[in-house]
């Protein structure tokens, strides 16, 4: 083990979207703004930004439109991909009229779950997504896809590899430039890990997907380890720790860009990123949160003083 890390990790940062969507604390505009301008001099150059969904239902991402358009002002985050999570037609009405470059599109293995989360089957998501591709393209913007529930499912447990590669191929075929592959609700071991990237390197590429894992069950870190060993060089990570999926009770907890990064580093992996402005901007949005972060790596830093 640990014979075939790679030089080079690439990690987007799903804070301020994935995040901040289940904070009952609602974040002002201003302090959003700070803290991704925050992340971006840290060096994030990929950050989920916001959300164009209802507000009634995820009010935090109620200020989508108003967010991007502060955010497209500002100089120093020109070099900045700045992503958009998009639902259906709405939300991709709503991502036109702000200006927004990229976005990201999400469905599941699991139609349970899907059910839930976006009141649709996984075929009828695809539907959906389709007409936002169209769109999309039409428009010259960037989209990411998302799978929910690769490695389980709250409802229905264990899910289909092979739901998991046809959903994959109705993705690529529409145009998304990647794939993250979630493990909702933190329940992934390193050994399933490595069966599911055997699988889908089987059908394609390894550069077509990011791994996103949670650390619901404190196995994150492990995961990535495995997920590195077996090629993987692009991870989703949020600052501090924070989110998790509203639709899926006890997946709090996205693993922390912090904790993350630390494993990277101290392998002598690069990443672009400085820890200690990484750390500075989970300080920042902590102190907006009123809350203490899960991470293992950040408590320590701020325990120290640094």
């Amino acid at each position: 083990m640990l014979n075939q890390l790679p030089k080079k990790v690439r990690i987007v940062e799903v804070g301020p979207r994935d995040g901040l969507q289940n904070e009952k604390s609602i974040v002002s505009i201003d302090d959003k703004v700070t803290f991704i301008k925050m992340l971006a001099e840290a060096g994030l150059l990929e950050i989920e930004a916001t959300s164009f969904v209802r507000a009634e239902k995820i009010p935090q991402m109620s200020d989508g439109c108003e967010l991007n358009a502060r955010l497209q002002s500002l100089p120093e985050l020109k070099k900045t991909h700045l992503i958009s999570l998009v639902p259906n037609m709405k939300g991709m009405e709503g991502a036109l009229k702000a200006g927004v470059k990229d976005i990201a599109v999400f469905t599941a293995t699991s139609n349970t779950f899907n059910q839930k989360n976006i009141n649709a089957t996984i075929d009828e998501s695809l539907v959906r997504i389709e007409e936002v591709m169209k769109v999309a393209k039409a428009n010259n913007i960037r989209t990411r896809g998302y799978i929910s529930t690769v490695f389980g499912c709250p409802y229905e447990g264990k899910t289909s590899l092979e739901t998991l590669k046809r959903v994959a191929h109705k993705l690529q075929d529409m145009g998304v430039y990647e794939i993250s592959l979630g493990d909702t609700i933190g329940i992934a071991n390193p050994l399933q890990v490595s069966e599911v990237i055997d699988f889908i390197s089987k059908d394609f590429n390894k550069s077509f997907f990011s791994m996103h894992f949670h650390d619901t069950r404190g196995m994150a870190v492990a995961n990535i380890l495995s997920s590195l060993e077996m090629g993987m060089t692009s991870f989703d990570s949020s600052a501090a720790g924070l989110g998790g999926c509203p639709y899926a009770v006890g997946s709090s907890g996205n693993v922390a860009t912090e904790d993350l990064l630390f494993l990277l580093q101290s392998m002598g992996i690069e990443t672009g990123i400085d820890m200690k402005k990484l750390s500075e901007a989970s300080q920042f949005i902590l102190s907006k949160l009123n809350r203490e972060t899960p991470s293992k790596y950040l408590k320590a830093y701020l325990s120290s003083g640094r």
